[in-house]
């Protein structure tokens, strides 16, 4: 393993010598998607004409199937199969795994006759035309014993339990200090169930040859999605290729395979022909996984001087029957304030609807609106600007480990954001800045993500031409993976960003962890680093071993790398011509990155500050952004246009968490309200403007070998609690129940006789 010493020495990426890493440089697959010619996972094409099929989902929460009419299906024009859990082709059990590394167990389509939430696949289809299998669809009739099931979430609050292998943390004695401190406060705040609603849903297209299967899928994870597919197929995980070339959009929702990968594979296999299958926009709403509702108790003790003496978040959220998943709510808050007495804990209450699962930021997204909302409830029965309260509370170690930060720069976010953004003009005073019939305010938040970095491997390849080929088995789904490991494969070799090719998204690759949890690009970087000081080493023995180079008998420890160049004082030879002459076939070689010995020893996070204007109309209760920025600070930037790009996405996310995006459960079924973009309402561009942010200088040489470290989920932290703050300052609503839509506001408008 790498130590932290290792990583703080010198280095061609601390060096930057070329100066790639860290430039705004155009996205390495831009052309492809932009001209319509990257082929997405539904759009490749098969070697021979494919099949489709049509998934039919069930109409109840919860219950067994008792008769499935399928007749009138099979006899519809250009079907080939009609599958139901009567004769769909054997399958491994659900969470059985033939390998006990494999990264997932088996999970089978239609396993059974019972019915475990609305939405789950009942039936499947295949023909020969897209419109046939739906037509067919449309034929199958099902009679269902439904039962009785649980699907309102804060009716059941009082089903919660303490989270499988989950106890509270206790620090200090909570209720003693709360209840001795001078200013308190004692709020609860919800955050409703939201959907991912990327822009591709998910797709597969399949195809055998022999008992190996092809199949192009939309997944974050590689390894996770070739394993899952074997262990439900039965087969070796080596009969299973996947190629995951292009991803539109993922937020956490395609970090497990769904039943299009189970069923594509199933049916190629059984009609001898490629098949494809993709899932409706309806279908992605029950289907796939969703971020569960999350109902938070937030209680605040402070001394008058604003220091925190008591701190507790305590969080109940739900999750699928017999799918457990914890929306982590209160983790974040264990590591942003010092106070010396804690009391954090979740509860989780289990429902009979779709699974739900990771969303971008998970825990930190819920968690931190209600807070830094509360944080700034405090800072006003305190007297206190809220970055002061802030201020006040900031720890010199880790508040609960006690461990020292890598890097922490929370305090630097605070000021730089305050300046640049006109933190001084605002008013403390809420309700007194009008412009018009709008009331007009600003507000704050704070913003924490942790960081992570996990094993992963990378191949390079150089050729006689001197092109050097990247490989590795991560993906991108949309964030510029691409980009940066070519930025830091040239930066690495020395080499022209045009002399560099990168291939991901395939299992045959060395294998990476994917796209998630805000861990891809310090860890498929770090990777590609590693391999590329591979390659430096290998070539520089090359060329001071081989009596035909300039470089013949030198310490190769010495050798440089720069402008496609291999040198040493005033030696020097291109590496096309070291490689055509020495090594005519190409040089391959690999690296790996595993986390240092000593990670443990430091607390390490990304940080950051929001800062919002929005304005309220008086007479609808409508909020309107007229403002926002951010500053963050997260490692050393690799691409600033992809970085800027990413957390100012997460910011605009955190806009709709804050004024739109929710979804409700009919009890009448057991089914998600609204199942398609005209009712499920994300910001659109007319939503956002004068939105900004930038980010600090910081390199964490506790983190990686190139101090980098995640920004995918960073912007989202936080930024629904400062438009939340903002809306409070403007008119003196103080609303706990996200989104805060029109109704309201207007309501709290009224109530205070606005």
């Amino acid at each position: 393993m790498s130590s932290v010493k290792d990583w703080a020495a010198p280095n061609p990426i601390t060096e930057n010598r070329s100066g790639l890493i860290g430039k705004s440089v155009d996205r390495y697959e831009g052309r492809l998607k932009v001209t319509g010619t990257a082929p997405y996972a539904y759009e490749v094409e098969p070697p021979a004409p494919p099949a489709y099929g049509q998934m039919v989902t069930a109409t109840i929460a919860r219950g067994r199937i008792t008769h499935i009419e399928t007749q009138a299906a099979e006899q519809s024009p250009g079907v080939l199969a009609v599958w139901t859990h009567l004769n769909v082709p054997p399958q491994a059990r659900r969470g059985e795994r033939l390998n006990p590394r494999s990264q997932r167990p088996a999970n089978p389509a239609l396993a059974s006759d019972r019915v475990e939430f609305y939405g789950q696949t009942v039936a499947f289809i295949l023909a020969d035309t897209l419109e046939n299998a739906r037509a067919a669809a449309e034929k199958v009739e099902i009679t269902y014993a439904a039962e009785t099931a649980v699907v309102d979430f804060l009716a059941s609050l009082d089903q919660g339990e303490l989270p499988p292998g989950e106890e509270d943390v206790h620090i200090g004695d909570f209720p003693k200090a709360f209840a001795a401190s001078q200013v308190t406060v004692d709020e609860t705040y919800f955050s409703p169930i939201q959907n991912h609603v990327q822009m591709e849903p998910c797709a597969t297209t399949a195809w055998w040859d022999g008992d190996k299967v092809t199949v192009h899928t939309s997944i974050q994870m590689v390894k996770g999605g070739q394993h899952a597919l074997a262990e439900t197929l039965a087969i070796p995980s080596d009969r299973v290729h996947l190629i995951t070339r292009y991803i539109g959009g993922g937020f956490g929702g395609k970090g497990q395979a769904y039943d299009d990968l189970t069923l594509a594979a199933l049916a190629a296999r059984a009609v001898g022909r490629p098949v494809k299958v993709a899932y409706t926009r309806q279908q992605m709403f029950h289907g796939t996984i969703h971020r569960p509702a999350v109902q938070m108790r937030v209680r605040l003790g402070a001394n008058a001087d604003g220091r925190l003496n008591a701190f507790a978040l305590e969080a109940i959220t739900h999750c699928a029957r017999h799918a457990t998943f914890t929306e982590h709510a209160a983790n974040f808050s264990r590591n942003l304030y010092a106070a010396p007495n804690r009391l954090t804990g979740h509860r989780l209450v289990r429902m009979d609807i779709p699974h739900a699962g990771a969303m971008r930021a998970p825990g930190e997204a819920p968690g931190m609106l209600s807070l830094e909302c509360a944080m700034d409830e405090l800072a006003e029965k305190l007297g206190l600007d809220p970055i002061e309260l802030r201020l006040r509370n900031e720890p010199d170690v880790d508040p609960e480990t006690g461990k020292p930060f890598s890097v922490r720069q929370l305090e630097q976010c605070l000021h730089e954001g305050s300046q640049r953004f006109g933190w001084s003009r605002r008013n403390p005073k809420p309700g007194q800045v009008r412009d018009g019939r709008w009331l007009v305010g600003m507000g704050m938040a704070a913003a924490i993500r942790g960081n992570f970095l996990l094993p992963a491997k990378a191949g390079l390849r150089i050729t006689a031409d001197g092109v050097l080929t990247l490989t590795q088995g991560m993906t991108d789904i949309g964030t510029g993976t691409y980009t940066i490991l070519a930025q830091i494969t040239a930066e690495t070799l020395g080499v022209p960003l045009e002399q560099v090719r990168v291939e991901l998204g395939d299992s045959d690759m060395p294998p990476a962890p994917g796209s998630g949890g805000q861990f891809g690009a310090a860890t498929a970087g770090s990777a590609a680093y590693e391999t590329g000081m591979v390659m430096r080493r290998t070539l520089a023995d090359l060329a001071t071993g081989d009596p035909r180079s300039p470089l013949y008998g030198a310490d190769p420890t010495l050798v440089s790398f720069a402008n496609g160049n291999i040198a040493l004082d005033n030696q020097t030879e291109t590496l096309a011509a070291l490689v055509a002459r020495s090594q005519p076939e190409g040089v391959y070689v690999e690296g790996s990155i595993s986390p240092a010995a000593d990670a443990r020893d430091y607390s390490q996070h990304t940080y950051g500050a929001h800062f919002a204007e929005v304005g309220v109309d008086v007479v609808t209760g409508e909020v309107r952004m007229r403002k926002m920025f951010g500053v963050f600070a997260a490692g050393r930037i690799l691409n600033g246009k992809t970085a800027r790009s990413q957390v100012t996405g997460g910011m605009i996310w955190g806009v709709g968490t804050a004024l739109t995006e929710a979804n409700t459960i009919d009890p009448r079924f057991g089914s998600f309200a609204n199942q398609d973009l005209g009712t499920y309402l994300v910001p659109v561009h007319a939503d956002i403007v004068d939105l900004d942010a930038i980010f600090l200088d910081e390199a964490d040489d506790k983190a990686n070998p190139m101090g980098i470290k995640g920004v995918g989920e960073l912007g989202i932290c936080g930024a629904g609690a400062a438009v939340a703050n903002a809306i409070y300052n403007a008119c003196g609503v103080r609303l706990r129940d996200y989104p805060m839509t029109p109704d309201k506001v207007l309501e709290g408008l009224m109530a205070k006789g606005l």
